[in-house]
């Protein structure tokens, strides 16, 4: 188990207390702050959705659907970012993770703009926890993780590539519904052009 270090800290007390007030406001919070659909998608449904608001691209990432949902993203962001921010600095650390927050969105809206799914809202920190665990897998490939079920150990890398297409498959075949795997998808795009731009960005200085 790593030592957390202390922006992961916070970032994971901020989730907890969000969720605390989440489950507190009797819905009020979503509404304001889940990520809701573009007007252009909500138009032909016969109720009314709140509106999208930009802040809705970030303040989605806070908030989750329930405590076994807030767990398990929690408990990524505790397995996957200590290292992270540790490799990155703090400062450059909190910049990725909500960066790949909001690309997680915009993937999300994107897509289901296109396909011209069933616009819902949405919440959770997978974007964040995507782009995490694609920094891990870049940044130390050969590190071994181990699989909840089955219990299989495999190189970070292979994780990583895996995890991706499994998320690629359920989403083109909308195999599990209620699910943004593209949000998913999304989060790990961003981060891999971040690091790629940030590598760019070093080798030049060099």
């Amino acid at each position: 188990m790593p030592s957390i270090t202390p922006l992961n800290k916070a970032i994971i007390l901020i989730n907890v207390l969000v969720f605390l007030l989440q489950s507190l406001s009797g819905g009020l919070i979503e509404h304001y702050f889940a990520l809701w659909p573009l007007p252009s998608q909500v138009a032909a449904l016969p109720y009314d959705y709140p509106e999208f608001q930009v802040w809705q691209l970030l303040t989605y990432g806070f908030l989750h659907g329930g405590w076994a949902h807030l767990f398990f993203n929690m408990f990524a962001v505790y397995m996957f970012g200590s290292d992270i921010e540790r490799l990155f600095g703090s400062r450059r650390y909190l910049t990725y993770y909500l960066l790949c927050v909001v690309g997680a969105a915009a993937m999300h809206m994107i897509v289901t703009s296109v396909t011209g799914g069933l616009p819902a809202p949405v919440v959770g920190a997978s974007g964040g926890v995507f782009g995490l665990l694609l920094a891990f897998g870049m940044a130390f490939p050969r590190r071994t993780l181990l699989l909840i079920f089955p219990p299989i150990p495999m190189p970070a890398w292979l994780f990583v590539t895996l995890y991706g297409i499994f998320e690629l498959v359920m989403g083109v075949t909308q195999t599990a519904s209620g699910i943004a795997h593209f949000a998913h998808l999304g989060g790990m795009a961003t981060g891999f052009v971040i690091i790629r731009y940030w590598t760019a960005q070093r080798r030049m200085r060099r």
